[in-house]
């Protein structure tokens, strides 16, 4: 089986549902205010996929596979849910004190291939690759498993909703993603399918890139227990992604590739 290597944005843009054609590509979702507090509290979240982070500009993110889950893990409606030409929206009333998580997941098969000469595509679960034409040609596979998150927090920070599911790469807060500020050390722990991500790159990218030279990428790597810190001299909007690449278990001669993002707020001290 011939595997084509999908970029990791292009990855978790193809696993939420959303095309994309070039690897400058990011997807993401940008809350209206990450900590909350009082009565009739909402927030509103963008989503979209562009080359500048939070900037609308290509597409709009695909919300199908949108959850939001309360602080006792209670799923929660998206409200006002609307489609723009490059951008998506919706709103989530905060009705309990905690932690919010924001969330799209994907996991299953994307393919490529041509049938009588004209290219198709395919996705669907791992287990129903079978359903690829036998007489299909030129067929690229790849399993796939993307998770990007947003964690919007009203009242006092709970973490309820950071329960694994031993699927994936995970995020698991050692400080909480809306306690982040400038000058203090902030630790996260990751996992890969319920045990330590060992030796995981990650990337940080502050929001505002299309008004500076230069990106200003902060590069971590985690330690043998998934672990890692990182201190922001800046407060702003970050993007945080990982991203992985393994063989597949569920298909022979195929690639898995996983990636996680989510949008952090870092307040000043």
């Amino acid at each position: 089986m011939n595997i084509k290597r999908l970029s990791a944005c292009a990855l978790l843009a193809l696993g939420l549902g959303t095309a994309m054609t070039a690897q400058a590509h990011r997807a993401w979702m940008l809350p209206s205010a990450t900590v909350l507090s009082g009565e009739n509290t909402w927030v509103t979240v963008d989503g979209a996929v562009s080359n500048s982070l939070f900037y609308f500009e290509h597409f709009p993110l695909n919300l199908e596979r949108l959850e939001v889950l309360s602080p006792s893990g209670d799923e929660v409606k998206a409200q006002n849910q609307a489609e723009g030409r490059y951008r998506s929206m919706f709103d989530v009333e905060l009705t309990e004190e905690g932690t919010y998580t924001l969330q799209m997941y994907r996991q299953g098969a994307f393919a490529r291939y041509k049938l009588d000469g004209e290219p198709k595509r395919w996705s669907g679960p791992v287990d129903q690759v079978n359903e690829i034409p036998a007489q299909a040609t030129d067929v690229r596979v790849s399993e796939i498993d993307s998770r990007m998150q947003v964690f919007v927090t009203k009242g006092a920070p709970s973490d309820a909703t950071f329960k694994p599911t031993g699927q994936g790469i995970e995020l698991v807060p050692v400080t909480h993603p809306n306690d982040l500020v400038t000058g203090e050390v902030i630790s996260f722990k990751f996992l890969l399918d319920g045990q330590p991500a060992q030796n995981l790159p990650l990337v940080l990218i502050r929001d505002g890139i299309r008004y500076r030279d230069q990106v200003g990428e902060i590069e971590l790597t985690t330690d043998a227990a998934g672990a890692v810190e990182v201190t922001f001299d800046e407060p702003g909007m970050y993007w945080l992604e990982a991203e992985l690449e393994q063989p597949s278990q569920n298909i022979e001669g195929a690639k898995r590739r996983l990636s996680y993002s989510a949008t952090l707020e870092v307040l000043p001290l």
